[in-house]
């Protein structure tokens, strides 16, 4: 059962708990080094799960709930979900220590591992091939536009209107940003005549149909969502442009939990495809199975933003 979570007080937050309970095990239970280490680990009583949002993250919870029951019985906890706005929101929740398990963008993720090192990466699902989408952990993303338009060049687009996804999208916003920069030779408010943010690759792909925006940038895999529901058609767009393989999204958790806790979140993922009642869900991520990752899968992420940093 999902329970919506609110922000707690910052002073109750994880760094603060984690103070006062090392205080207390140092001048009262005097603990050795080793000791000190495993009781100063997060043994909530609940873990708290959010993903980024998507055009149907209300519709996504029960998808998710064969995934949530299945790391309840694990680690023998509650699982309750935050629901995010945002990439950005996600994030915060990791930061602040509410959020114990996520789902992140590879460009959210860096920015998060890089402000909170405890934030990690634990694995990501291996896609099945699609419309665009291609088999195995990574993407790309593509430029898309309406077929029947008279975008059907690089060049055609200059000075038109352009939809990427949001500020902490890897394929909907950094990639554009850098490499498809370096192909027009200028940043991408410069070429075009005007950047809009749509808030999901889903509604990037629906606004160039319904010629709410001339092209957009968008993940290869929500793409195919969208091809998928029936509410476009692979032939209703052009691709003008494909980026180099990206990972997927990573599954991240807080590395302050317990190992017990941690190792159990990790097998929920990865022992997944053992589970029948999964089948609908990775039915629904298009994927077979997850795989692990680690944090060095995402340096070219990592290099990607610095470049994008360098030229500010």
């Amino acid at each position: 059962m999902f329970t919506k979570f609110k922000i707690q007080d910052p002073r109750r937050s994880r760094a603060g708990r984690a103070v006062a309970w090392t205080a207390v095990t140092i001048f009262s239970l005097g603990l050795s080094g080793q000791a000190l280490a495993a009781a100063a680990c997060e043994n909530p009583d609940a873990l708290t799960f959010a993903i980024i949002p998507t055009e149907e993250t209300v519709a996504e919870l029960e998808l998710y709930k064969p995934v949530t029951d299945r790391m309840a019985e694990l680690t023998g906890k509650k699982i309750q979900f935050f629901m995010p706005t945002s990439y950005a929101s996600v994030v915060e929740g990791m930061l602040s220590g509410f959020v114990h398990v996520g789902v992140l963008g590879p460009y959210t993720y860096v920015i998060a591992n890089a402000k909170d090192p405890n934030i990690e990466v634990f694995a990501t699902y291996a896609k099945r091939a699609g419309y665009l989408q291609e088999e195995g952990p990574g993407y790309r993303g593509v430029l898309i536009t309406r077929k029947g338009s008279k975008f059907t060049t690089i060049e055609s687009l200059k000075g038109t209107v352009l939809g990427l996804t949001d500020p902490g999208s890897t394929s909907g916003n950094l990639m554009p940003r850098v490499v498809f920069s370096e192909t027009v030779g200028m940043g991408l408010d410069d070429y075009f005549g005007k950047v809009v943010y749509t808030g999901s690759h889903e509604l990037s792909t629906v606004a160039v149909h319904q010629g709410r925006v001339d092209s957009a940038f968008v993940a290869t895999h929500r793409f195919d969502n969208v091809v998928s529901k029936g509410e476009v058609e692979l032939d209703d767009f052009n691709v003008l442009w494909k980026s180099d393989p990206i990972p997927q999204d990573p599954f991240v958790y807080l590395t302050t939990l317990c190992d017990d806790i941690k190792k159990n979140i990790e097998d929920t993922f990865l022992g997944l495809k053992d589970q029948p009642g999964a089948k609908k869900f990775l039915d629904n991520v298009k994927s077979n199975k997850f795989v692990r990752m680690t944090s060095a899968d995402y340096d070219i992420i990592r290099a990607l933003k610095k470049a994008k940093d360098a030229r500010k």
